[in-house]
């Protein structure tokens, strides 16, 4: 038997809502040219639904809309969006000949924002996924606010897959009004293996968005700290600074996120960086909002550079077992080695190597620790870090050398044991020289 009518859709698809009473029109094309056709709905769930109206009559190729109306529900659905127990039957037939009839199957799909919400946050890829393909308007429809619980929930469920579906589907929230890219929403997220993925694509790690922050700004912020080393180690801007003034160390010290500082510290981020507006740098902030915890590892750090230049060797050593970073500098980029090689104190060098120090650290101008050990003039100390192997042929920014420092100065040993050790003598020598450190 020919069908009689034809249906908008092969599914009665509900907007549901726990506790609301929820609709949905289902239209009818009549396919009969001749004479009306009566129609009757019949559900398989009289109990939960009613039809308005149950039947009627649809003039030759005219159309006739019934309303499904769901009573308010206590509990949600036992499976969406499809419904394996709820059904509906269309008997249609022609008015002029009863007996010519056709009975139209419909099923019911339970969809929407409110079982969308609910599908994310038990982290059921499945539903979600058959939600929105269901209905595409699901995503589009949210407003920004709602968008981004929605994926803030995803988040929560550790799935990234489903964070991704929701991203490929069109979700878009708030975030989207400051300028996120992809990298930014996956560093705030904490979505490591997302933002590891755009490491190795090579996507550019310091895209800012309009505030000028960039995803470090963001995984620090969050205290993501899986996504705070990625980004680092694969090259991000450690030291960025937003259109205030603030890095990300900056901005760990004024969570009170002790773990962020001690991993941003150790990355090598600067500590020294002021704000724009009041000239705050990250320990000033951690002081102000008495974090003390961040207060301690910040001035640490400051500890670890005076007592270096100092040459107090059990106070540093002290310092450095409670775990104090070595990789500390100031605003001119010197750390506890230049500090300890410029002033000649052989014994600090060699227990900062011995936890971490880099020989080849650069200050601000590109001095290396081996640069200011020369300056000094203690023959035993630049020895000892030839000895660790400190590269005698390294360059300042301005091309300068430790030969050309220790031949500016008169220091005439000190140039015959690096010519002994490989310095190269071709090399410029630089004149008028001077020196902040001493």
């Amino acid at each position: 038997m020919e069908k009689l009518v034809e249906v908008s859709d092969q599914e009665v698809r509900i907007d549901f809502i726990l506790g609301t009473k929820c609709r949905a029109n289902v239209r009818l094309r009549s396919l009969c040219a001749s004479s009306p056709v009566s129609f009757k709905v019949q559900t398989s769930s009289p109990d939960k639904f009613l039809v308005n109206p149950p039947s009627g009559l649809i003039q030759p190729l005219s159309y006739a809309v019934f309303q499904v109306i769901l009573k308010p529900q206590s509990q949600l659905p036992s499976s969406f969006p499809r419904s394996p127990s709820d059904r509906f039957l269309i008997k249609t037939s022609l008015q002029s000949h009863p007996s010519i009839s056709h009975d139209v199957k419909l099923r019911v799909a339970y969809v929407g924002p409110y079982l969308l919400k609910q599908a994310v946050s038990n982290g059921n890829f499945d539903a979600v996924k058959s939600l929105v393909k269901r209905e595409k308007t699901v995503i589009s429809n949210l407003s920004s606010k709602e968008a981004d619980s929605l994926l803030r929930l995803a988040t929560e469920s550790g799935k990234d897959v489903l964070v991704n579906l929701l991203l490929e589907s069109g979700l878009r929230g708030e975030k989207d009004d400051v300028g996120w890219t992809e990298l930014h929403v996956a560093a705030d997220n904490g979505r490591t293996e997302e933002v590891a993925r755009m490491v190795r694509d090579g996507r550019d790690l310091d895209v800012r968005d309009k505030e000028g922050r960039t995803p470090l700004h963001l995984a620090a912020s969050k205290g993501h700290a899986r996504c705070v080393r990625k980004l680092v180690e694969g090259g991000a801007d450690k030291n960025a600074r937003s259109i205030d003034g603030k890095t990300s160390l900056y901005r760990a010290a004024a969570n009170g996120d002790r773990r962020i500082v001690e991993l941003l510290i150790e990355l090598g981020a600067d500590p020294s960086i002021a704000t724009i507006d009041r000239g705050r740098c990250p320990l000033d902030i951690a002081r102000e909002k008495g974090h003390n915890e961040v207060v301690e590892i910040l001035e640490r750090g400051e500890a670890v550079l005076t007592s270096a230049r100092r040459g107090e060797l059990n106070l540093l050593g002290s310092l450095l077992v409670k775990g104090a970073t070595v990789n500390h500098h100031d605003q001119y980029g010197l750390t506890p080695i230049h500090a300890a090689a410029i002033k000649g104190h052989t014994e600090v060098v060699v227990m900062l190597v011995n936890y971490g120090a880099d020989l080849e650290c650069q200050d601000l101008e590109g001095h290396r620790p081996l640069h200011l050990a020369v300056e000094g003039g203690d023959l035993e100390t630049v020895e000892v870090l030839i000895n660790l192997g400190s590269n005698v042929n390294a360059m300042t920014k301005r091309g300068a050398t430790p030969l050309s420092f220790a031949r500016a100065l008169g220091y005439d040993d000190i140039s015959q044991l690096l010519l002994d050790r490989g310095a190269s003598c071709s090399l410029r020598v630089i004149v008028g020289y001077s020196s902040k450190y001493q």
